[in-house]
């Protein structure tokens, strides 16, 4: 029987970071108690990430990493383009009301880092936008879409359904009622979709 491995002294900082950061906050959470739960000394943790700051963007990173990942799969799927899409930006927008309202230390992690242009934030949205550009283009290949500019198309999209995948817009919304984004947020997809099959960006 085949022991599992220990994870990475840094992966073990990320997790205990994550938990701390969950009960304690941003403000409240020190490299000192988190090089403790870790049986670490603070120093130690000091070789993986140069400050608090940088522990605190890694464990942002990590919960952005893992929604990349899922709509990398929604692009890699075989559905036909316009499917892809509304799959697309239904992913993101429920990743980020999900981590508002059941992890909402993280969620003002990212809030900040956003409003900073952090750049993890810079690099997220580069994934986003590139794998938003690859459905996009299957579409235009395979005449589901039929785009008159594919810039002018693209930032169409991002444009129309900002107020459900920016971090900072999804904070303000934050007292609406889920049913009513929801909603909205379906009418939108709608709009994107039909602009795009009918050409009209």
């Amino acid at each position: 029987m085949s022991v599992p491995p220990h994870p990475s002294p840094d992966a073990r900082l990320l997790a205990v970071a994550a938990e701390h950061l969950r009960r304690f906050g941003r403000r409240r959470l020190t490299v000192i108690g988190v090089a403790e739960e870790a049986g670490m000394t603070h120093a130690n943790v000091y070789r993986y990430f140069p400050s608090k700051s940088d522990l605190i963007d890694a464990v942002a990173a990590r919960w952005l990493k893992g929604l990349e990942v899922g709509i990398a799969a929604i692009a890699d799927a075989p559905d036909p383009a316009d499917d892809k899409l509304e799959r697309l930006i239904l992913a993101i927008a429920r990743a980020h009301r999900d981590c508002l309202e059941s992890e909402p230390q993280l969620f003002d992690v990212y809030v900040a880092a956003a409003e900073a242009q952090r750049p993890l934030v810079r690099k997220h949205r580069s994934r986003q936008r590139q794998i938003l550009e690859r459905i996009v283009d299957e579409g235009a290949a395979t005449n589901v879409f039929e785009p008159q500019d594919r810039e002018r198309a693209i930032a169409f999209v991002i444009d129309a359904v900002q107020r459900f995948i920016n971090p900072v817009a999804v904070r303000l919304d934050a007292e609406v009622p889920r049913a009513v984004l929801d909603a909205r947020l379906a009418a939108m997809i709608r709009v994107v979709r039909r602009a795009l099959v009918r050409g009209w960006v």
